[in-house]
């Protein structure tokens, strides 16, 4: 019928390879489901991003404000960004990425057949490999998606059919960043692998998977017997920040406040006013260049100037916050705006997509504070 990759684990266990941007895995689903018949359709898919495909990855206002409050613009720039990666590929022929997941369970769903989201939160997948990743390889991946590869990329057909190809692009994700390697491969496959085994063996199982996980996966699933939750439990778990993770963000409000303390109280011959200028003048330069780097609005980029050196004193708070809400309510994303940032197909589009741009200009003003911070700290020892 295709190219798309099977592997027949049992007669009662098929496993189907696909290309997330391509038709062709979209008809291979279908016929894969027409000709093995399972009892149940296991997808390469969790909760949030079943959501995302079936309300047409649609981002709205609400939501986009939630991801302000919450902090998390950088985690959402990052999976925006590994979703625009896989449009470079050149394999996009006009079908989304997870486009043929969704045939599968809208297939399955009209046949009345079992359909089972089998991959981990999105947003636990991107904690766990940023927190197993070391600084250089943080720097790396992001130059990389920051960059214009113009590497030849594989053909659909090639990419499919070629399992060295496909192991050799996995391979060199694992050396590019080995931190990565091991949340985004070798946990997702154990992953995937126990989410399958959870499902009863009685029924047959027809697992739509990424053809990139197919080697991982079968491995997995002839070394693992039983169902383990254990397992499941720990691959679930949220990086818990340590000790000095929390305890971090407060060193720098306490050495300022222990200083100016120390000054008012011993009557040393330090001008105050010139310390609070020192502060307030390196806060809100840095702040504001990171807005402006994300090619923030005016009043966005006074707002970061302004709040950076008051919320740099208070780690619940956070200067990119309120840019970014300045950003979103003066240059207010369109509809379009919003249905379209999920579909990028160029990171240098992020900045002419007003979605984006909010995000971009909440996660830049937040790095640009803290190292305003950072050096205001340094100036603030210095010239003691």
């Amino acid at each position: 019928m295709s190219s798309s990759p099977v592997i027949d684990i049992s007669p009662n266990l098929r496993l189907l390879g696909t290309a997330h941007v391509a038709k062709a895995s979209v008809e291979a689903v279908k016929f894969h489901i027409e000709e093995f018949k399972p009892d149940v359709v296991a997808v390469e898919l969790c909760k949030s991003r079943f959501d995302s495909l079936v309300s047409d990855r649609r981002l709205d206002k609400e939501g986009l404000l939630k991801v302000i409050k919450e902090g998390k613009a950088p985690l959402v720039l990052i999976q925006s960004m590994l979703a625009t990666e896989q449009r470079k590929l050149g394999l996009d022929e006009g079908e989304q990425p997870g486009a043929e997941l969704l045939a599968a369970v809208e297939v399955a769903k009209d046949k009345e057949l079992e359909v089972e989201l089998i991959d981990r939160d999105i947003q636990v997948t991107l904690r766990r490999a940023w927190k197993k990743m070391k600084l250089r390889e943080k720097f790396r991946i992001l130059y990389s998606l920051l960059g214009d590869d113009e590497e030849e990329n594989p053909e659909l057909e090639e990419l499919l059919s070629n399992q060295d190809l496909l192991s050799s692009m996995m391979e060199e994700l694992r050396e590019f960043s080995p931190g990565a390697g091991v949340v985004l491969i070798d946990e997702r496959d154990s992953y995937l692998a126990e989410k399958i085994l959870s499902i009863d063996s009685d029924k047959k199982v027809l697992a739509v998977v990424g053809a990139g996980h197919l080697k991982g996966l079968e491995t997995n699933l002839k070394e693992k017997k039983n169902f383990d939750q254990n397992n499941i439990q720990l691959l679930e778990e949220v990086p818990k920040k340590g000790r000095i993770s929390k305890i971090f963000p407060w060193l720098i409000p306490a050495l300022v406040m222990g200083l100016m303390i120390y000054f008012l109280t011993t009557g040393e011959g330090v001008d105050i006013v010139e310390l609070f200028t020192v502060w307030t003048l390196a806060n809100a330069v840095f702040a504001a260049i990171g807005c402006i780097l994300a090619r923030g609005h005016v009043l966005a980029i006074l707002t970061a100037a302004l709040a950076s050196p008051i919320t740099s004193l208070n780690p619940t708070l956070a200067a990119g916050w309120f840019a970014g809400y300045v950003q979103l309510k003066v240059a207010e994303p369109t509809t379009e705006d919003l249905q379209n940032f999920l579909k990028l197909d160029r990171f240098g589009l992020f900045w002419s997509n007003r979605a984006g741009k909010v995000l971009l200009v909440t996660a830049l003003t937040n790095l640009g504070s803290m190292a305003g911070a950072w050096v205001a700290a340094a100036g603030l020892i210095g010239g003691i």
